[in-house]
């Protein structure tokens, strides 16, 4: 790219000014994306129904963020130009809009259940008991709306007795035992260094959405849908790790050996590092030559997978000493030419100058109306029609109120009560009110 990508002049803001809809949807706003027209109504904050949303929301849905007038937790973490505007909010965010209304009020409760009897999916991720005190359980929703998707991400299935528990990635990860596996490589439990659990369960969750959706235009109705965070994260970790305990009774131990092994990680070579996985028969045919040792492939421990899984040790040692005899740029040249799957290690930094990523535009430049110059990640998927596109950047507190219940068939006057009595806010009475408290 040549520079930065420059928002249309409806996403500008003019110095000085704060409109209530900064970027508007209209009728002539060109909404692309499989999923354009749908209303997803956002009832969720830190990462995983965030991260569930941005899916659909890239995807061409209309997701409307519901937020209190304390806003989403991930808007005060990590690096910011401006108050509630930090770095993990803005990836996770954007092609939304944002309303905020006190549900604990009769009338900002009042004005989301009328915007639900319009809207095709509500999710959320307060546990099913502080929706119920809400007047928001599925069979309140349903009779107002039998069409709406209804969508839970809650920490734990309702049958159970950790029911009513509360639920982040750090505990998801740790009841599935994943700090354990990690454990078996580095001595100590830990954590995995991204939130890895939450983010998988958001992807079920947005795959629960799009699924139930497509029922929804088969059978003319909606339903309800429960993604509990502790039994979807069991389902993606033990697929690999039950291991020994699938038979019954067990065969050998829980983990996969070839993940569990602790040299099992990216090779130091002359002058850096490399990733390699050297891994079916003719991978390691091919191998063993370029290493000098031809006679490897016929020893019965490496000649076939099974051998090698019962002296993966072995191998990575072996292969820790091979690679550490020349360059990685040598390396990845022998072993692209033999087809044997090798890559440079980046850092996240070398990442952002990776010669691919910039030829495929991964990382993109934009301009955000308040925070200034961003670097945004770009949709990955390629469509041959329908193509998904970045809209417009994730939105301040507040910032649509007023715009988004216009357009689910508020009146100017029902707004305006709406905003006097605190049901609802804009940024304005944000400022205000936060002036108010502080001054």
């Amino acid at each position: 790219m040549t520079g930065p990508r420059v928002l249309p002049a409806r996403f500008t803001i003019a110095a000085g000014e704060l409109p209530p809809a900064v970027f508007p949807i209209t009728k002539e706003t060109n909404m692309t994306g499989p999923l354009d027209g749908v209303r997803i109504l956002d009832l969720t904050s830190n990462f995983m129904g965030p991260f569930a949303t941005l899916l659909l929301a890239d995807m061409g849905a209309d997701v409307v963020k519901i937020e209190s007038t304390a806003g989403d937790t991930t808007r005060g973490v990590g690096p910011r130009r401006n108050p509630g505007m930090g770095a993990i909010f803005l990836h996770l965010n954007r092609n939304k809009r944002s309303v905020v209304l006190d549900l604990k009020s009769g009338g900002g409760n009042a004005a989301l259940q009328r915007m639900l009897a319009s809207a095709d999916v509500l999710l959320y991720s307060l546990r099913p008991k502080s929706m119920a005190r809400l007047g928001l359980a599925y069979e309140q929703v349903h009779e107002r709306n039998p069409r709406l998707i209804y969508c839970g991400t809650f920490g734990f299935g309702q049958n159970g007795p950790y029911a009513d528990r509360p639920a982040y990635d750090d505990l998801i990860q740790a009841a599935v035992g994943m700090p354990v596996l990690q454990s078996r490589k580095t001595g100590e439990p830990t954590y995995i260094a991204t939130a890895i659990a939450d983010r998988v369960v958001g992807m079920a969750a947005a795959n629960a959405i799009t699924t139930a959706l497509y029922r929804r235009e088969r059978s003319g109705h909606g339903q309800e849908v429960q993604v509990p965070m502790f039994e979807t994260f069991a389902q993606f970790a033990m697929g690999d790790h039950l291991y020994g305990h699938t038979f019954i009774p067990s065969i050998g131990t829980s983990g996969y050996a070839r993940m569990m092994n602790s040299d099992r990680r990216p090779y130091r070579t002359r002058d850096g590092y490399l990733g390699v996985n050297v891994y079916n028969d003719k991978h390691w045919h091919r191998f063993f030559p370029l290493a000098g040792k031809p006679e490897m492939a016929q020893d019965p421990r490496f000649a076939d997978i099974g051998g090698r899984t019962e002296n993966i040790g072995l191998l990575y040692r072996f292969l820790a000493e091979v690679f550490e005899t020349k360059t990685t740029a040598e390396w990845v040249r022998i072993l692209s030419e033999a087809d044997i799957p090798a890559i440079e290690m980046n850092t996240p930094e070398t990442l952002l100058d990776d010669p691919h990523m910039k030829d495929v535009g991964f990382f993109i430049e934009e301009e955000h109306p308040t925070e200034g110059l961003l670097r945004s990640l770009s949709i990955p998927q390629q469509w041959s029609e329908d193509a998904p596109e970045l809209r417009y950047p994730a939105p301040r507190l507040g910032e649509n109120s007023i715009q988004v219940l216009s357009e689910y068939g508020f009146g100017d006057d029902e707004i305006e009560h709406l905003v006097s009595t605190g049901a609802a806010h804009t940024p304005q009475t944000l400022q205000a009110r936060s002036g108010s408290v502080t001054g």
